[in-house]
């Protein structure tokens, strides 16, 4: 197989391959990649199912809970790089598969975590199973950028990522199911730590399960073949793709997206359960995630058709302006008015990372894979946002924490207004 471009996102193809083959080809192939997005989506979201159920087993502050998305999304940061290289050596179908063997092995390890009890073993787990999620990040989202023309990119991605919405959708029913609905509080420390292990070992293993037929599916499935060169990642002697400030912006904006997005989403059950705003159970409340997540899913839908006809940076800062007011409303507001604002935010998700992620990138030219593993690395934002939030929830209470996210999205706004359009530098 062809190499694959060290990191992110791949220079087009040449328009001489569009030919009725390969267009058949190349739809297959997207077909395919959507069951990936799907599965890293489902995945990424048991986080927020998970940190109140850890939360609860362990009795841990919000800072400590937090952990586990500081593990998670740190993974990225740690992980993307050596990802590229690997993926530059053997190819996107290798790495795909790759990526979902070591998630495989990250699901698996909840099982001893479960019962040793051990928060630690927890964390660990969490870090083995981003970095297969990291190298399949890696190795889809340049595929699909190259399947098809450039100018159709930021649409071809958006539509990808309503199926990893789709994932984050159907997982909290499938975690308040199996998981929540059955945590109990027994007077006996003992017998409640055996419940607990046994409550979240079953789901892992299943999930395991599904990882390894997919592995074993991406090893006999013949994808297209793409001719792309790898360039400079971050980090080698060549950083020209640093010049650019739109790039430069466009990875803090990935970074403040991400930590937003998790930030909120780690803390929905916590802030649904809050007796002034929902007063739900925890088992209740995990399924109003799904309309967060799932608000994500319908406006990328929605806005893979809107992006053909309105700029991908006025859609942009439209939904981050609408995100500010609806934070801010989930924090002064009480009951069902701020419990819908908050939720809402998941609709003005939609479009930002596929958006952000494809603005950066425009006219990087032959340093598009570099400045593309610049993004993938601000994807820590998403270990670093929560773990603030969390500090100030402890010290500032749950809902004045939000003001964090809220300032997350007021910069995406900026960005997709002036940011995006920052001066390209004549010669590099």
């Amino acid at each position: 197989m062809a190499s694959a471009p060290s990191n992110g996102v791949a220079e087009p193809i040449n328009s001489d391959i569009g030919n009725v083959h390969q267009t058949g080809s190349f739809r297959f192939a997207l077909v395919a990649l959507t069951s990936l997005f799907f599965m890293w989506g489902f995945l990424t979201c048991l986080n927020d199912i998970l940190i109140p159920y850890l939360k609860d087993m362990f009795e841990l502050n919000y800072t400590q809970a937090m952990l586990v998305q500081f593990c998670f999304f740190g993974a990225y940061f740690i992980v993307s790089i050596p990802a590229g290289h690997l993926v530059g050596k053997i190819g996107y179908q290798k790495g795909i598969v790759t990526g979902l063997a070591i998630a495989c092995v990250g699901c698996l390890m909840f099982y001893p975590s479960a019962s040793y009890a051990s928060y630690w073993m927890f964390l660990s787990a969490f870090f083995v199973l981003a970095s297969g999620i990291t190298i399949l990040q890696v190795a889809a989202n340049p595929y699909v950028s190259a399947l098809g023309p450039a100018e159709t990119a930021s649409s071809r991605l958006t539509m990808t990522q309503a199926f990893n919405s789709l994932g984050t959708t159907v997982a909290p029913f499938f975690g308040s199911w199996l998981i929540l609905s059955s945590l109990t509080h027994n007077s006996d420390p003992a017998i409640e730590a055996v419940h607990h292990a046994s409550t979240v070992q079953v789901p892992y293993l299943m999930l395991a399960g599904a990882l390894c037929v997919l592995a074993v599916v991406f090893m006999i499935l013949k994808l297209p073949v793409l001719g792309i060169k790898p360039t400079n990642t971050p980090g080698t002697s060549s950083g020209s793709a640093w010049k650019y400030p739109h790039l430069v912006l466009g990875a803090v904006g990935i970074f403040v997206y991400v930590g937003a997005e998790v930030g909120i989403g780690s803390f929905l059950i916590n802030f649904l359960t809050q007796p002034d705003i929902g007063g739900f159970t925890e088992a209740e409340a995990a399924n109003y995630i799904a309309y967060y997540f799932g608000g994500a899913m319908v406006g990328r839908f929605i806005g893979a058709l809107v992006m053909q006809k309105i700029s991908a940076g006025k859609v942009l800062a439209f939904n981050a302006t609408c995100a500010v007011l609806l934070v801010a409303v989930a924090m002064f507001a009480e009951g069902t008015t701020a419990m819908w604002a908050l939720l809402l935010v998941g609709l003005c998700n939609s479009i930002m990372f596929p958006t952000i992620f494809s603005l950066a990138l425009q006219d990087l030219k032959q340093y598009t894979s570099q400045g593309s593993g610049v993004l993938c690395l601000a994807i820590v934002g998403g270990a670093i946002v929560p773990l603030l939030q969390g500090i100030m929830a402890d010290s500032l209470g749950i809902q004045l924490a939000f003001a964090l996210p809220l300032i997350c999205y007021a910069f995406i706004a900026y960005y997709g207004l002036v940011g995006s359009k920052a001066t390209r530098p004549q010669s590099v």
